[in-house]
């Protein structure tokens, strides 16, 4: 296939704004396949903030970041994606190059535990702030649970409204598959 899948689009995402050296967040670190990703693009230098609501997806963060020895380029955090800028260090602030979320709720576990709408634009806001020009969000959206709709619907109304001369705005997506697959929105900052 020469069109990337969903997850793949945001790895080759994350790799062009991800340098060695680089503070990035990982708003939803669920299993923690997206903060080892991370972890070995910031190099030993860098450092990433994994954030989740759930203690069971911490401790699967922290013991595949252990597993693979990175977990000392990572803060595990185990709270709202809401509270990252209580969680970032003073010389992170303003320097953050990338975040990535994966929306919806943690695979093999209970489906009624999601990201919410109102948690999720909150969270935008403040990475957006804290991103240096040029760095970039990435949004893995997952609709096709309860209450999935609504926090995709929110996302997309507030992403549109951001001004073009301070963002761009992608959006990536699969049109003719069946039900409803996940796709991806990315923002870059100009400013």
């Amino acid at each position: 296939m020469i069109l990337n899948k969903i997850l793949d689009q945001a790895h080759a995402l994350m790799k062009k704004a991800v340098h060695e050296g680089s503070a990035v967040i990982d708003g939803t670190c669920g299993n923690g396949h997206d903060t080892l990703f991370l972890s070995n693009l910031v190099g030993d230098d860098g450092h990433v903030y994994a954030f989740d609501i759930q203690e069971q997806a911490v401790e699967n963060t922290k013991a595949r970041l252990k597993e693979h020895h990175r977990l000392e380029r990572t803060t595990v955090i185990h709270d709202s994606h809401t509270h990252i800028e209580e969680h970032l260090q003073e010389d992170h602030k303003g320097m953050i190059q990338a975040a990535i979320y994966n929306l919806g709720y943690l695979p093999g576990s209970d489906k009624r535990v999601i990201t919410k709408p109102d948690d999720t634009i909150t969270s935008i806001q403040t990475v957006l702030k804290s991103l240096k020009k040029g760095g970039l969000v990435v949004l893995v959206v997952y609709h096709g649970h309860p209450g999935g709709k609504e926090e995709k619907d929110a996302v997309l109304d507030y992403v549109s409204s951001l001004d073009h001369r301070d963002y761009e705005v992608l959006n990536y997506s699969f049109i003719n598959k069946d039900r409803t697959p996940p796709f991806i929105i990315a923002i870059e900052k100009n400013v």
